[in-house]
């Protein structure tokens, strides 16, 4: 059940996802409802704490963190995430270019289905920014 304290600490998750990606992904917010209203917000409070030394308290910083987890998510064809940490690479002072130049790499390292999905989210970004 929630509470005050419950809503406050929730709220503290989700401006550290606003912060490190603009926004807060559809995901992050079930999953911190969810842990509201079974009382496990501790896990989702702990797994906000390590995405923020990973991505912000980072030797790369955020700009080039950002564009890293891009990178790995092509690869890994995981493309609702890519689309995540693309939008935060721009959000972090990425430009559309920085995103292709890890699609060519991703290309490289990870064949072709990595740099349709970069390319794919590009022109969707792209598109985006002309409306």
């Amino acid at each position: 059940m929630t509470d005050a304290l419950s809503d406050a600490r929730a709220e503290a998750v989700r401006a550290r996802y606003r912060a490190t990606l603009g926004s807060v992904p559809t995901g992050v917010e079930d999953r911190l409802q969810l842990a509201e209203r079974l009382d496990r917000l501790p896990t989702e409070e702990a797994l906000a704490a390590l995405r923020h030394i990973v991505l912000t308290d980072n030797p790369l910083g955020p700009r080039i963190q950002q564009l890293v987890h891009f990178g790995q998510l092509l690869a890994l064809n995981h493309p609702t995430p890519a689309r995540i940490h693309a939008t935060g690479a721009l959000h972090a002072g990425a430009t559309l270019p920085d995103l292709l130049g890890v699609t060519e790499t991703a290309l490289i390292t990870a064949g072709v289905p990595a740099y349709a999905l970069g390319t794919e989210i590009i022109a969707e970004l792209l598109a985006a920014e002309r409306t």
